[in-house]
């Protein structure tokens, strides 16, 4: 099965500009052209288009997935470098739930601090804002 690009979007639920940033970011490319210059798509390349999705849908940075298609094209290879970079990506997903946390806790402190009752100018999570801002000066 050969396809354009405008079919690859539809069965791969990318759009056609991050298809084409993609083959910029050198992650997929077209191997065929038509006549009329077009790219054209087989069947490795819808799987891999779906493999990149589903990367990116586990938050792996383009530089991560580069680094796994590369390591998915030498099967001989060992995975102890796959194993390494999901490990590294655990840790960061760790820090940034941690962070979230953290921020959740700060933003139900800041809605506490204000009932709906009040005016602008009494408005406690204004006021903290302000304070905030007043006390990094």
């Amino acid at each position: 099965m050969i396809i354009k690009i405008g079919e690859l979007a539809k069965i791969s639920g990318c759009s056609v500009q991050t298809i084409r940033h993609y083959d910029k970011e050198q992650l997929l490319s077209a191997k065929i052209r038509s006549d009329g210059n077009f790219r054209l798509y087989d069947q490795a390349d819808i799987e891999r288009l779906l493999f990149i999705k589903h990367c990116r849908s586990l938050d792996l940075s383009l530089a991560e997935i580069r680094q796994l298609l590369s390591l998915n094209d030498s099967p001989m290879s060992q995975c102890d470098d796959v194993n390494q970079m999901i490990e590294q990506h655990i840790e960061q997903v760790e820090r940034r739930i941690a962070d979230l946390t953290q921020l959740n806790k700060q933003l139900k402190a800041l809605r506490l601090s204000c009932n709906s009752k009040r005016t602008v100018e009494h408005c406690g999570i204004l006021k903290q804002l302000n304070e905030a801002v007043s006390q990094t000066n």
